[in-house]
């Protein structure tokens, strides 16, 4: 086995994913991302996980999902049982990207917030805009965000321009806007803690 264990991971945490094994020299792991795009239907989530331990599960060692519930309703953590897999904590990349008592630290102070990330800046058109046929339907905007009050960047890096574009979208959507930088730290202590169990 060239590889030992495999992280199948969401398409939006891959450019964090790939920084941090280059970080720690992690070169026993593998990354298989799947599209960004499952967020829009979570529901098919936990088939497409699946189908990847089925594909992959006789040539690692180890396989950790790095998906946290992501919307599923408790089916990925139901699917990912069968095998005996661990996930990423929390019920979304907000949660581990922030840290559950921060998170529930923001998330309680305004319950109406629309979290953005730095993929999220990144693909804010193709994911936001055009995913949920806001372009097309432009009276969609006002439904879907009906009962948010802000948008929250939650920033994995220190850049002005995603501030700066998080800061239209937030305009674009007609919310407020707050930003909290979180980094990757988070991300890096849970994968450090799950290498302990990989190397038993």
């Amino acid at each position: 086995m060239a590889d030992n264990v495999l992280l199948i991971a969401c398409g939006a945490l891959a450019r964090e994913l790939v920084a941090l094994t280059r970080q720690n020299q992690w070169r026993h792991l593998k990354i298989q991302c799947l599209p960004a795009e499952l967020h829009n239907t979570p529901q098919t989530i936990p088939a497409a996980v699946t189908a990847t331990i089925e594909k992959y599960k006789d040539e690692y060692r180890h396989i950790f999902v790095a998906y946290a519930d992501c919307g599923t309703g408790g089916l990925l953590d139901k699917a990912l049982a069968k095998y005996g897999i661990e996930r990423l904590p929390g019920a979304h990349c907000y949660d581990f990207y922030a840290g559950n008592s921060v998170f529930q630290e923001i998330s309680q102070a305004e319950p109406g917030t629309f979290y953005l990330t730095d993929f999220l800046v990144r693909h804010f058109d193709r994911l936001i805009v055009e995913g949920l046929g806001i372009d097309r339907h432009p009276e969609l905007k006002s439904v879907y965000f009906a009962n948010y009050r802000r948008v929250v960047y939650l920033a994995q890096t220190h850049s002005a321009d995603l501030a700066a574009r998080a800061r239209e979208y937030a305009d674009f959507l007609g919310l407020d806007y707050a930003e909290r930088h979180t980094g990757i730290g988070n991300v890096e202590k849970i994968l450090e803690e799950q290498a302990i169990v990989w190397r038993n």
